[in-house]
């Protein structure tokens, strides 16, 4: 009997991540990464200097470095990243399921980005997701930055510790989290209501924040599963923030909902 389509993808997306490896680089994200029980670790390229700021690190991680000279570093990375003379294999981390991640906080809070690929956008919003105390953000598994040095350098350590899953279905993921209490909130600079507006009386409650790329924003089916939309408060009548910014300030906005 045939399998079915769908099966056989799962079957080939299982395979493609058990091979699937990232090569992290510079001296915070590697020894981020070195510091991660959570992290499978699997070579470590660094110059003599690297090594030495790095020891500690590579002491408790059990690695043992290759030591290139600095004129013979062959980095498996864009000849334009700026690696300080370190550079580590590793596998991606696997954070569990949504239910894992979103469930048990008090008052949690999580972003879902919706086709925002840009490796730097989605490090900064790690960044801050980690620092204001989102449980998760969620991508999509296809059309969405995945992990990669870029990432994990912009994201300056926070890749190591805040959860970032990529989801098959990010409405799937949205109604999971609706079923779950969350309210689902998406970000629209055309909405009617504000994000303090929309979470008055609920900011001790579970939210989602959805946000889009630049420029096309949310897709249609989006802007149909979220509960409502919402914009976030502007002093000016013109400009525009990008992604990570507009993060930021709208995971802030829903905990000081009660001040508005």
């Amino acid at each position: 009997m045939k399998k079915p389509k769908w099966v056989v993808q799962k079957e080939q997306d299982k395979k493609a991540s058990e091979r699937e490896t990232v090569w992290l680089f510079g001296l915070h994200a590697v020894r981020d990464a070195l510091g991660n029980p959570r992290r499978e670790k699997l070579r470590l390229f660094v110059t003599p200097n690297a090594r030495d700021k790095l020891e500690s690190a590579i002491a408790a991680a059990g690695i043992a470095p290759e030591v290139v000279d600095p004129r013979k570093f062959r980095a498996p990375i864009d000849p334009g990243s700026v690696h300080q003379g370190a550079v580590l294999e590793v596998k991606p981390l696997s954070w569990g399921s949504l239910a894992d991640v979103c469930i048990g906080a008090e008052a949690p809070r999580v972003i879902l980005l919706d086709r925002v690929t840009d490796p730097h956008n989605v490090g900064a919003i790690l960044r801050s997701a980690e620092v204001l105390g989102a449980s998760a953000v969620i991508g999509t598994r296809h059309h969405s930055a995945p992990e990669t040095g870029a990432l994990a350098k912009t994201a300056s350590g926070a890749l190591e510790r805040q959860p970032y899953l990529r989801v098959r279905n990010l409405a799937d993921a949205i109604r999971e989290l609706q079923d779950m209490g969350y309210l689902v909130l998406g970000l629209d600079g055309e909405a009617e209501q504000s994000v303090e507006e929309a979470v008055a009386g609920r900011q001790n409650g579970a939210v989602a924040l959805v946000l889009g790329a630049e420029g096309p924003g949310l897709r249609e089916k989006t802007r149909e599963t979220v509960d409502a939309l919402v914009r976030i408060r502007a002093a000016g009548q013109f400009g525009s923030l990008n992604v990570s910014n507009a993060a930021a300030i709208a995971l802030y906005a829903s905990r000081t909902a009660e001040d508005a």
